[in-house]
């Protein structure tokens, strides 16, 4: 459709987007809405009165008029109107009309838990906010124009109640079809009911007092009206079917519980979201393809009209007496009129503070312009020769001095290169800036007095040098500091040449400086270009608040046509914002430099002043003209200010660019000619490229003023943003581009830069360039509209690219600056910029919050800013960070500095106070979630010989116990019991065990080795048979009955196992209750006494006083305990008899140990597999009666409990035992001991490794030096029931090599419920080998060996050897078939030590008995294996064992009990938890779990609790990235609060259990949406 006021060169297309099923039903009206146009009828009449028709613009072109003074403007006052680019009545209105849809559908979000020393709360008298004044009293009557609007907009009453026609009709116009579609998805997606937003329904931890009990009415209602007058109000008018989903009923919260927060987080995740993008990538193995799958759709808006045309502006006309060059211009008016004033500057209370004459400033250039050549080095190396760059750094309230210095440089024909004041040696920035100094070779910085005064100095009165700064030397370019050149001495003025002239700075998107060269030339040319389009005249005044040292503030202020400026220095606009407006009065200014924040502080503070008369000005040049936001403040401007003369015609905006120079002018209207251009935009159309003009009906527009026509001289187009630059279509968004000689010419000393930048050649469709000059890229996004009207939309630098449509960043914090109430942040100072996270850029909002505000109404704040940015832009908001005030790094001019903030986010030191993360809602290009496929391998697959599909059958087997010839004496003995009367007879003094703790260490140390605790053969039998008498005199114990052992590790534990085997007891060996931690340690005590049945307990008399202690009353019931012996008094008396067991398949012993999650089993050992694990033990190690071996490990279940307590019995060898616990008081205890007793073997945990590696780090030096030496250590094997600790076993490496420790050393052994020991690293045989496996392969239970270092590489460290006697196979968990070699399945165990069973897992047994015994489903179905329940693969490697053969390597990934099933993929905790350890230096531990589908990420914090939410997005970004993972929720707590059991491993389900019960005390739990 054509549309009447648009030029025919044009035709612009009205475009509504095509609905799709699910959206059509929410178009259509409900009872009681009114249509839209009664919504624009009421609409009008209710604030008809504030909105006059200005004369001379066209109403079909300008739907959106112009807004009337109104109080507004004063009531913005108090909220801090610091940087008012974005003002925008309209958005304000859509953005309350998109929120207004939101009360229809309530849904609660769960608000995040603080800890309360994290919520600090400041009183607002000791903050004043940046830039602020105090604040003015609004006078009473005035009803403010928001108030108009909203009431127009969604009235007061919107309840559900059915009124009469007309009360109906003041309800929610805006929900008719404009606001439809999108504020309901935006219903979906963030459900905050703002309406009667209960206050404390967020169960906040801190507000438990009754005074937040009501319901607080409708912040954007009708402030004056009565709010108990509002149904909503009164939360006994709630029905509950408003409710749904929420936590609340009549206004009391039901629960503050984590578990319902959790359950409040998934109904809202639950429903339906906006359907997802067509681009996810397949996460297909063989190829992920990185980026996303672009399938564009049919339907988007695209371009449709004709290639657009360059146009060209007019010529630029030759004047006669135009100077030859910028010196000269100085030169002349210095000498014809040296008393016409130049330059009048202010103080800060606006007196005129001194005037600079043309005159003075010729005589005071060339003054500078000799020191510089002649007074800097001496004679023979001057410092400066002509063409050299110095830097310029001047304050903001001195343009004199940088008038001077500028000009002096011209003069000497060196290049000034102004930059700001460093304030400290850590300015934001600053690095940067001293790069761009660097390379421009820059030796001298010219300053002025005073500055240099307040640069900051050494103690020696230096001035330091600035971070990333080149060494200057400071030169004050002051004349009286300066020698006044000889008589004949005058600067050689030529005319303008190719030379550079000066370089201005300019920061890019990524915060590096990049320095813009303009040739003297190209500065006059843009002169003249001004003058001609500005129409200057000689001797005119011009009020500049622009900064004087760059852009349109030093363009206009040039010494071209004599002009005299009045420069108004930032520091007294902050003072009195009018004071630029006082300074045309009274000077009768003719032109006026301003930003469009000036002409916003200037309403905000008009009142006050009476006899203002602005009709001297001919042209009032906004310089941020291209900031669409600009037109509201022109708009509001002029309705104030037209009374007191001001024409409409002298507004002029213009657009520039550090590259280009100035880009467009509006001129001022000469009469007659046309009136200046509107177009109403379409944001969707925007988003996309394209232009459609958009009635004002729907929400999401963007009114655009033009910025004048193309400069004289110059020819203009528009090119595509992206790729080859292509000129666009006429209804086509894109980058402008210029040609003409004013602009910049490179980008200094960066080459390939310049080239892009400065040297572009548009091309046609056809491919051929358009012209055969260059053309510049001005960095602005616009078109070319009717009657070569430029329009710009936005900056390339603001724009971000989600999910392939385009938004921009100064729109963003436009839509979140127009909700209301703005009472929680500060204006100007919000900051949106765009990170990549997972092939796909996400908007991150970051806002300074007023130290006044609550945690509620910022939270409520928040949500409505994702509403409202959501429902006008149809975007997701990854993350909005609320800071405290002032805390954002500033630029020097006092705005954010955009790139620092962000790096400060990505790298966690932004330190947030509130944080909100909506990765759900955005995040729409995860992988498919896979379809689980049957077991690949079955019955039917061919299986010939040892071959599935194709593969050789994963399976492995140790070195054959029957093949092995030795001399072991001890085989012939069925029972260890025997072994050890047999050792007590023939070697009754050899020591079998030496037990060391701190305190005799440190004693044998100093008196060589005297008092040790040790344990001959005899002594152990003799000990053994005593405790064996106390069971049958005290306890009257029989066969087979069960006794529970409760020491703490050492050698008594060692003597009441053997006594209960001579007795014919079964023992069980448990860990004794901490006495610091009675109430959580004993229950799990109690639990095994109970579950194993035992019928006695046996202990120390220090623990047995304990169990019977208050404390231990108060966790348990003391009296269920069975009895209790103490065995420290033990009877003179031997047994009359040793018992000997009649069949060696009885039980041994039982091993009770509680799995990390959270279960508690215990496993029956037979007499023979004790043996048999003795043997295998004793072959794989090597180990005889001479050796020693170093045990610090825990003595009570699996592995660690047989070294402890059975194998020196059964080998004879000395081992050397180390309780763990001993290492907290002294770390060093483990390996001093290895070191002194010269041991060769030891085994570990890995939290003793882990203490050694953290304790010991920066010691081993003082080590060294006290004689520690681990170099006879030939293995150092840490028992695990997991995947190996790659990092940590290589750190310890990697650390104790320089106390001679081998790196081959290292290994680590394998063991689970089924089978203590599967594998251990033995003396001889291949080193462990590492593989590296794709993780997102692992995902899908496949392997895929990859190389080192490759993208989503997981090192797996081989779990050392497959013991003697153990055979493995590599089953399928779900058909329990046999696996093809390298694919991931089930480990199964087939060993002459395996377990026999189970002994009561709580009426599991039915469950639990395949454990013990499965059988294949085809193949080999006749061996009896036992499930380990981890998950591995084997692989024939190129070794060779000890036999010959080829040697098979048996690598875990994990238990199948541990893992998570994510969409449908099998994740392991330990993959995510690595990840999230790695992203910040804070997390010291992480563990992670899942609840209801949630991913919940525990992280312990070592920092300050203000870091806390540091971590939130660093740790959702990683999991997204690296597992392609939402996390729901993140929890924040102290170091130590993720539970641990004795071999190291995490117990998630505990820390699961008690973060739902509340119990963990978090810093901060974050709920993402």
């Amino acid at each position: 459709t054509e549309i009447p006021g648009l030029d025919e060169s044009v035709t612009l297309h009205l475009y509504s987007p095509p609905q799709t099923e699910p959206e059509i039903e929410f178009l259509c009206l409900s009872a009681g809405d009114i249509t839209q146009k009664g919504y624009e009828k009421k609409r009008s009449k209710l604030i008809g009165a504030y909105f006059p028709q200005t004369p001379g613009t066209d109403p079909s072109m300008d739907r959106r008029t112009p807004v009337t003074p109104s109080s507004r403007y004063h009531r913005r006052r108090s909220s801090g109107s610091r940087d008012e680019r974005y003002r925008s009545d309209v958005h304000t209105e859509a953005v309350q009309a998109a929120l207004a849809k939101h009360k229809e559908r309530k849904m609660a979000v769960p608000m995040p838990s603080k800890r309360r020393s994290l919520v600090v709360q400041t009183s607002m008298d000791a903050y004043t906010p940046p830039g602020e004044e105090p604040t003015r009293k609004i006078p009473s009557g005035s009803i403010s124009m928001e108030h108009w609007i909203s009431r127009a907009i969604h009235g007061t009453s919107s309840t559900t109640t059915t009124a009469s026609s007309s009360s109906s009709s003041t309800r929610s116009g805006g929900s008719g079809a404009a606001g439809g579609r999108l504020a309901d998805v935006l219903a979906q997606q963030v459900h905050i009911s703002t309406q009667h937003h209960l206050r404390h329904h967020h169960h906040h931890h801190r507000h438990k007092t009754g005074k937040n009990r009501r319901a607080t009415p409708d912040p954007t209602a009708d402030p004056t009206a009565d709010p108990t007058a509002d149904p909503i109000a009164d939360p006994s008018n709630i029905s509950c079917s408003t409710l749904t989903g929420c936590l609340f009923s009549a206004g009391v919260p039901v629960s503050s519980r984590v578990s319902a927060k959790i359950q409040q987080l998934v109904n809202t995740l639950k429903r339906p979201k906006r359907p997802p993008l067509r681009e996810f990538f397949v996460d297909d193995f063989e190829e992920l393809l990185d980026g996303n799958v672009q399938q564009p759709d049919p339907n988007l808006p695209k371009a449709e009209g004709a290639q657009m045309v360059a146009l060209r502006g007019e010529q630029l006309g030759v004047v006669t007496n135009w100077p030859p060059s910028l010196e000269a211009a100085l030169q002349r008016w210095g000498t014809i009129s040296p008393k016409a004033p130049c330059l009048s500057t202010m103080d800060t209370n606006g007196k005129p503070l001194y005037v600079l004459t043309y005159g003075k400033l010729w005589s005071r250039s060339v003054k500078v312009a000799f020191n510089l050549l002649y007074k800097l080095g001496t004679k023979q190396e001057p410092l400066v020769r002509p063409g050299d760059r110095v830097a310029l750094v001047f304050p903001n309230n001195d343009p004199a001095a940088f008038m001077t210095a500028f000009y002096g440089c011209l003069l000497a024909e060196v290049v000034p290169v102004p930059i700001e004041v460093p304030l400290s040696r850590k300015d934001a920035g600053s690095q940067q800036i001293g790069f761009l100094l660097g390379s421009c070779g820059v030796t001298v910085a010219l300053t002025s007095d005073v500055c240099h005064k307040g640069l900051p100095k050494s103690p020696t009165g230096e001035i330091p040098q600035f971070r990333g700064w080149p060494k200057v030397l400071w030169f004050v370019a002051e004349s009286k500091h300066l020698s006044k050149p000889p008589r004949d001495w005058f600067p050689h003025i030529k005319d303008a040449n190719q030379d550079t002239a000066y370089i201005e700075y300019k920061t890019c998107k990524d915060g590096s400086v990049l320095g813009v060269a303009v040739t003297r030339v190209s500065m006059l040319t843009h002169c003249q270009a001004l003058t001609q389009t500005c129409s200057y005249s000689e001797a005119e005044t011009v009020v500049n608040v622009l900064d004087f040292k760059k852009d349109v503030g030093l363009w206009h202020a040039s010494v071209m046509n004599m002009m005299h400026v009045i420069s108004i220095p930032y520091a007294l606009m902050k003072v009195n914002p009018l004071s630029w407006i006082q300074k045309v009065c009274q000077y009768k200014a003719k032109v006026a430099c301003v930003k469009s924040r000036d002409m916003h502080w200037a309403l905000v503070a008009h009142r006050d002043q009476r006899d203002i008369n602005l009709s001297s000005l001919r042209m009032l040049l906004l310089a941020d003209g291209s900031n669409p936001w600009s037109i509201s403040s022109c708009d509001a401007f002029l309705n104030v200010f037209q009374t007191k003369g001001l024409k409409p015609e002298v507004i002029c905006p213009c657009a520039s660019s550090p590259e280009a120079l100035t880009v467009a002018i509006r001129r001022p209207l000469e009469d007659g000619s046309s009136p200046p251009g509107r177009g109403v935009l379409s944001m969707q159309g925007l988003s996309h490229g394209v232009i459609r003009i958009d009635s004002e009906e729907k929400l999401s527009v963007l009114t655009l003023q033009d910025v004048g026509s193309v400069m004289p001289g110059a020819t203009m187009c528009a090119v595509k943003p992206e790729g080859v630059p292509q000129l666009c279509k006429t209804d086509e968004i894109g980058e402008l581009c210029v040609c003409t000689v004013a602009t910049g010419t490179s980008y200094y000393g960066l080459a390939g830069m310049t080239k892009n930048t400065f040297e572009v050649f548009p091309v046609s469709t056809s491919g051929s360039p358009i012209t055969e000059f260059p053309f510049t890229r001005t960095g602005l996004l616009g078109f070319i509209g009717p009657a070569g009207l430029i329009f710009v939309a936005g900056k390339m630098d603001g724009l971000m690219v989600v999910g392939g449509r385009r938004h921009n960043a100064d729109d963003i914090v436009a839509t979140a600056l127009a909700v209301e109430p703005m009472k929680f942040v500060y204006r100007g100072r919000i900051a949106v910029f765009s990170i990549t996270v997972l092939h796909d850029e996400r908007i991150v909002v970051v806002a300074e919050q007023r130290p006044d505000s609550t945690e509620e109404d910022s939270f409520q704040w928040m949500s409505r800013v994702l509403q409202a940015i959501d429902g006008i832009h149809q975007v997701g908001v990854y993350c909005l960070a609320l800071v405290p005030s002032n805390t954002l790094p500033k630029t020097p001019l006092g705005g954010i500095h955009l790139s620092e903030t962000k790096q400060l986010f990505l790298e966690g030191a932004l330190h947030p106070c509130n944080v909100l993360m909506c990765p759900h809602t955005c995040v729409t290009n995860l992988p498919k979630p896979r379809q689980k496929q049957p077991g690949n391998i079955g019955p039917a697959s061919v299986m010939v010989g040892n071959l599935v599909s194709g593969k050789r059958i994963a399976q492995a087997s140790g070195r054959d116990l029957g093949q092995i010839e030795d001399n072991d004496q001890a085989r012939k003995f069925l029972f260890l019991s025997e072994v050890l009367q047999w050792r007590a007879q023939t070697t009754p003094e050899h020591v079998l065990f030496t037990l060391l703790n701190s305190r005799v260490m440190l004693i044998s140390i100093s008196h060589n080795n005297s008092r040790i605790l040790s344990l001959t053969c005899m002594q152990l039998h003799k000990r053994a048979e005593k405790i064996a008498a106390l069971l049958a005199e005290r306890g009257h114990l029989q066969d087979g009955d069960h006794v529970a052992l409760v020491y703490p590790p050492g050698i008594d534990l060692i003597v009441a196992f053997y006594g209960c085997l001579y007795a014919g007891c079964v023992p069980i060996t448990v860990r004794p209750p901490h006495p610091q931690n009675i109430s959580t340690t004993l229950p799990t005590v109690k639990m095994i006494v109970e579950v194993s049945r035992s019928v006695c307990v046996m202990t120390t008399q220090l623990i047995c006083k304990l169990l019977r202690s208050k404390e231990a009353s108060a966790a348990v019931d003391v009296r269920t305990w069975p009895p209790v012996l103490d065995t420290d008094d033990l009877p003179k008396k031997k047994p009359p008899l040793l018992h000997k067991p009649s069949n060696p398949d009885t039980l041994a012993y039982l091993d009770f140990s509680v799995s990390t999650t959270g279960m508690l089993a215990g496993v029956q050992m037979s007499h023979t597999a004790t043996s048999a694990f003795c043997r295998s033990i004793k072959l794989q190690g090597e180990l005889y009666p001479s050796r020693e071996v170093a045990i610090c490990l825990d003595p009570y279940c699996g592995l660690g409990f047989v070294l402890w307590c059975l194998c020196s019995v059964y080998s004879g060898h000395r081992s050397i035992l180390i309780p763990p616990s001993e290492l907290e008081l002294n770390p060093s205890l483990w390996l001093w001991s290895i070191s002194q007793q010269k041991v060769r073997d030891t085994f570990c945990s890995y939290s003793v490794m882990e203490l050694c590696t953290k304790g010991l780090g920066l010691q081993t030096d003082a080590l060294k030096s006290r004689g520690l030496d681990l170099s006879r250590v030939r293995t150092c094997v840490v028992v695990a029931e997991e995947r190996p600790r790659i990092a940590l076993t290589q750190s310890f490496s990697k650390l104790f090599k320089d106390l001679g420790l081998h790196p081959r050393a290292v290994s680590t052994s394998f063991g689970c419920r089924v089978n203590l020991a599967v594998c251990l690293q033995g003396t001889s045989g291949p080193d462990p080998t590492t593989v590296f496996v794709d993780m997102r392969a692992l995902r899908h239970d496949r392997v895929r060996l990859v190389e080192r270092g490759s993208p989503h590489s997981l090192p797996l460290m081989e779990s050392g050897k497959i013991l003697p006697g153990v055979r493995i196979i590599i089953a399928n968990p779900e058909t329990k078939g046999p696996m093809g070699e390298s694919h991931l399945g089930e480990i199964w165990v087939h060993s002459g030590h395996n377990s026999s069973g189970y002994f009561t897992v709580y009426g599991d047994e039915t469950l639990q008995s395949d454990h013990f015994s499965s059988r294949l489903s085809f193949g080999d179905t006749q061996t009896i294996w036992a499930r380990t329940g981890y998950l591995g693969f084997l692989r024939r490697t190129e070794l060779t064992d000890a036999s010959g053969e080829r040697h098979d390597a048996l690598y875990v990934v994990g238990a199948l009990e541990e893992a998570m099933e994510l969409r449908g993929m099998r994740y392991h905790p330990i993959d995510i938890e690595t990840s999230v350890i790695r992203t910040h230096k804070s997390i010291t531990e992480c563990a992670v779990f899942t609840w209801t589908n949630l991913l919940v990420v525990v992280v312990e914090l070592d920092g300050s609790e203000q870091e806390a939410l540091d971590l939130v997005p660093l740790v959702t970004n990683v999991v997204l990235e690296e597992h392609y993972l939402i996390v729901g929720v993140v929890v924040v707590v102290d170091i130590g609060v993720i539970p641990i059991n004795s071999r190291g491993e995490k117990q998630r389900m505990h820390l699961r259990d008690g973060f739902l019960a509340d119990q963990l005390d978090p810093i901060y739990v974050a709920y993402n949406m």
